[in-house]
């Protein structure tokens, strides 16, 4: 499964950026992949756990803006056409695998 979250979060004032960062922070450390600007994505291991994250999303939301999510099966993400043929880091990590390992192996 895969939680797709898109988001637009006004930061016209401090309070609204620093809410947007913690929230930005808050998707990190919940294991979020950025796939776009304002738009993240997390492997799930089933429905269930979408869901539970869905409602860890809900409670630890800023106050204001707007915050949309979308659980679809990992079929249905694999099938997203990228118009632009531009790649990004997300794409290169997109796998039905339960572990992911981002970065070089061969790194000192």
């Amino acid at each position: 499964m895969r939680l797709i979250l898109f988001f637009d979060l006004p930061t016209l004032t401090s309070l609204q950026r620093r809410e947007y960062r913690q929230f930005v922070k808050y998707l990190d450390s919940e294991g979020f992949i950025r796939v776009q600007f304002s738009v993240y994505s997390k492997l799930c291991i089933n429905s269930d756990s979408a869901n539970t994250f869905s409602k860890k999303i809900s409670s630890n939301c800023p106050t204001e803006g707007n915050i949309r999510f979308l659980i679809i099966t990992e079929a249905q993400y694999q099938k997203i056409v990228n118009v632009n043929d531009v790649h990004s880091l997300q794409e290169k990590v997109t796998t039905t695998d339960r572990t992911v390992m981002i970065g070089d192996m061969n790194e000192d």
